[in-house]
């Protein structure tokens, strides 16, 4: 072969080599396309809609939604706190796809750069107060601040924060940590506003740190303790306590107030988003899509023990009527989320300082 012909020979089969790959690429096979072609969807989520039993609002919503759409639903479960800390590490390699979690760690994490704009079908019935001007979160189950006690230990709830520091507390008192949990930062929330101040709540705390066992990263741990006798009282709210309490007959549910007022407490819904650069994004929207649901919200009181996030969902099940019965007569006061955003690290350090945490 003469050397002409076999130098064009060589230019043509490597053209014809970089052509095929440049197709391969277009194509699709690059771990970016393969992993957004993938049927599957991450949940992270602060705990208290998933049941151990299986037999939570989480558990049924997502078998009907991979029954409906074949994708399959992985989920990873911790405190508020702590999932927004662990998609902010994972920002150069994202691996979560729906943020599900309580205020005030839902503006965390859009202030982090966490989430994108997405109005999910049905967010249109959302209170305004319960989603994101902008889209980038939207409430998917309302819920409320509360306590638990032990129902046969305590012939009748506590009433008020002062009671907790009697001594028959002492070892017997837990709340979940600040800044962790969303249900433990509740706990500062609900008490600067019923002592009427930072300096005030952190007097009170300090002198309840004396009964307090100590921190827990979640606030779904302490129920159970609570219905065994380990504790007498712990934090919550209202959805997962009532949740739990099915299969807890020992748990109650209380509302604390300063002593001669009356109980208070706010709206801590679970606020879901669809995450930034998220690895399965058109996955991601069809599941907020499927959780704002009327199917999904009709769900929520009668399976999740909660209160649904769409105002046109009124459901009339046993659970909804007992809920409302639960809620009567305890004010509801609206938290200043910008405020608390901006200086949940300055609230959170005067707690330790306090507490000695």
């Amino acid at each position: 072969m003469p050397s002409t012909l076999l130098l064009r020979t060589t230019a043509a089969l490597t053209a014809a080599l970089a052509l095929t790959t440049t197709l391969t690429a277009c194509g699709g096979s690059s771990s970016a396309d393969s992993r957004a072609a993938e049927k599957v969807v991450t949940v992270y989520s602060a705990d208290g809609l998933k049941s151990d039993k299986g037999d939570g609002w989480y558990d049924k919503v997502f078998a009907d939604f991979t029954k409906k759409t074949g994708i399959e639903v992985k989920y990873v479960e911790g405190g508020s706190g702590e999932m927004v800390q662990r998609a902010v590490r994972e920002k150069t390699n994202t691996q979560a796809d729906v943020l599900i979690t309580l205020p005030p760690f839902i503006q965390q994490a859009d202030g982090k750069g966490l989430l994108q704009a997405y109005r999910p079908q049905g967010s249109d019935k959302v209170n305004g107060a319960d989603k994101d001007a902008d889209g980038k979160w939207t409430s998917v189950v309302n819920n409320y601040f509360g306590f638990v006690y032990n129902k046969k230990e305590l012939a009748e709830a506590p009433k008020t924060w002062e009671e907790l520091l009697d001594a028959r507390y002492k070892g017997k008192l837990q709340y979940s940590t600040p800044g962790v949990a969303g249900d433990g930062t509740a706990v500062l929330i609900k008490a600067m506003h019923d002592f009427g101040g930072k300096e005030p709540a952190m007097e009170y705390l300090k002198k309840l740190q004396a009964n307090n066992v100590g921190p827990s990263s979640s606030t779904s741990k302490l129920a159970p303790k609570t219905d065994k006798g380990e504790l007498l009282v712990a934090n919550g709210d209202v959805q997962m306590n009532f949740a739990q309490s099915r299969s807890m007959p020992n748990l109650g549910i209380w509302f604390p107030a300063r002593d001669g007022a009356r109980p208070t407490t706010f709206a801590l819904p679970y606020a879901a988003g669809l995450v930034d650069k998220a690895p399965h994004t058109e996955n991601g929207r069809k599941l907020l899509d499927h959780l704002l649901s009327t199917e999904a919200q009709q769900q929520v009181s009668g399976v999740g023990g909660g209160f649904p996030a769409r105002t046109d969902v009124k459901p009339t099940d046993a659970n909804a009527v007992a809920l409302t019965r639960l809620m009567t007569g305890v004010d509801v006061f609206e938290p200043d989320w910008a405020d608390i955003d901006q200086n949940l690290t300055g609230y959170v350090d005067a707690w330790k300082s306090a507490t000695g945490s």
